[in-house]
């Protein structure tokens, strides 16, 4: 259970700091208001479990009344829930979490084996994405996009934002597996194809040092969509960083400046993920985590049309309603893999 004086003393360590004149320009200001909402719903959680365990002792000691005895009892049971519930999700606060699960997450959709149907479940994905976000409150930004002819996407590279957005979407890396008719199959064979999921924590300056010498950047007329007068300007950035090879092309804004600092976010975040991934391989080849490596040959989850079954092959959890999936209802999917990774957590 809570330690009520440990978290009401950071509490008031916590907003002292944020009622100073200067705390709004202080690097930790935004941590430390996060940090303060956080305990503040621990508290209200804490409290209310508290409150309504007295409702059940005094509904306990009504239960024989012969007026109110079966009002009581019902009370009975509906706190006893309630009180079930509320205590699994303080506990859940209370686990430790990965400090990246409160940064924005870059989410990157490529369209893998299959052609025009890859490039148009690509599309499907990032759509997927963008309802599940309107559901939770999550704010979406796209930070670049390459359509095909066919309507469907060959990439596209989008930054999600709010209340733990890395945390919510970091299990969606690896490869995601579809099967049902194309739309350009004439005989009704079924198909398979993929598309590739890349999610990783954004990077701030501070995580990571990029030596200028180290990038070359190309400036180039913007392509495909953008309105009118894409074409017009050498607004297209790439970035290259010589010593890993990693390329970062950025051009769905107009102006250069835009499209730079957008590339050099998705860089800072890609270098951190692969120093992270080299620091894991050398701490532990064996060693592998729920979510995996990210890697896009990975296959994590697989989308059955004609048998309406949505499977993720990494928690062996499957349900039906894949239309209901596609418009954004996959927080069972989400729910699943959280749980799996915290009791793997509470086994080491």
């Amino acid at each position: 259970m809570l330690d009520f004086q440990k978290f009401e003393n950071e509490k008031q360590e916590i907003e002292g700091f944020l009622a100073q004149p200067e705390a709004y320009a202080n690097p930790d200001f935004a941590e430390k208001s996060r940090r303060l909402a956080e305990i503040n719903g621990m508290l209200e959680l804490a409290r209310e479990i508290e409150q309504s365990e007295q409702n059940l002792k005094e509904a306990r000691e009504l239960a024989d009344d012969p007026e109110l005895g079966e009002m009581a009892k019902a009370d009975i049971e509906s706190l006893t829930a309630k009180i079930e519930a509320l205590k699994a999700e303080l506990d859940e606060k209370l686990m430790p979490h990965d400090p990246a699960d409160d940064k924005p997450a870059i989410m990157e959709i490529r369209a893998g084996a299959g052609g025009d149907e890859a490039s148009l479940f690509a599309g499907e994905l990032y759509r997927m994405y963008v309802r599940y976000a309107e559901r939770h409150g999550l704010k979406v930004e796209l930070m670049s996009q390459n359509e095909n002819e066919a309507g469907g996407m060959k990439e596209v590279v989008i930054r999600v934002s709010g209340e733990k957005p890395y945390g919510r979407m970091k299990f969606e890396g690896g490869v995601h597996r579809v099967q049902r008719v194309p739309v350009t199959e004439s005989q009704g064979r079924i198909h398979t194809s993929t598309a590739t999921v890349a999610v990783l924590p954004e990077a701030a300056e501070a995580d990571i040092e990029i030596k200028p010498e180290d990038l070359r950047i190309d400036i180039y007329r913007s392509g495909g969509h953008g309105g009118q007068g894409v074409n017009t300007t050498d607004s297209a950035v790439r970035i290259t960083h010589l010593p890993t090879g990693i390329v970062v092309a950025m051009q769905d804004e107009r102006s250069q400046q835009q499209n730079r600092v957008k590339a050099m976010a998705v860089l800072r975040s890609r270098l951190v993920e692969k120093q992270k991934q080299e620091e894991m391989k050398a701490a532990s080849d064996a060693r592998k985590s729920l979510i995996g490596s990210g890697d896009r040959s990975e296959k994590i989850r697989t989308y059955n049309f004609p048998q309406d079954r949505i499977t993720d092959h990494r928690v062996h959890y499957s349900r039906s309603n894949v239309p209901a999936a596609m418009d954004g209802d996959i927080e069972d999917l989400i729910r699943e893999l959280t749980r799996a990774e915290r009791a793997a957590a509470a086994e080491e």
